[in-house]
């Protein structure tokens, strides 16, 4: 069964955000990925210095079933407008539901990345629903 975690994204304050967050609910960061450390993808435009040490990945556990989670925007992105950065973020148990998720939610909207495999090793796709909610989707490889 999926779960959903609210998504943040910032214009250059995730880390300073995220750290105050932490303050509050205490816990650890499980992953945090920065720009910098981002494979060069063919095509895509390169990361600028400027941008390497911003916030690519985060999250914290706030709850038995909650991650809060968040990134930086980058100078390939455009800047965020608060009010619309919150995404909710679906982790699905399968690929096969990943899919399903993905093209009903998806239905009169905008896709923004349709799905496919990534480098963090997942299945993932993100897009705009036609009420204008961002949603990404993701579907974590099980490893042998």
């Amino acid at each position: 069964m999926a779960t959903v975690h609210p998504y943040l994204v910032f214009n250059g304050q995730c880390e300073e955000a995220f750290l105050f967050y932490k303050s509050v609910f205490g816990g650890e960061f499980p992953y945090v990925g920065r720009f910098g450390d981002m494979p060069q993808a063919e095509g895509q435009l390169e990361i600028t210095i400027g941008d390497k040490d911003k916030i690519m990945h985060i999250s914290l556990p706030i709850g038995n079933d909650t991650i809060l989670m968040g990134s930086d925007t980058n100078a390939t992105n455009d800047v965020v407008k608060m009010g619309d950065n919150i995404s909710l973020s679906i982790n699905a148990a399968s690929r096969e539901e990943a899919d399903h998720l993905f093209n009903g939610l998806s239905a009169g909207g905008i896709i923004k990345m349709p799905m496919s495999d990534t480098f963090w090793d997942a299945y993932f796709g993100m897009f705009t629903d036609k009420f204008g909610i961002n949603w990404l989707v993701n579907f974590d490889f099980v490893k042998p």
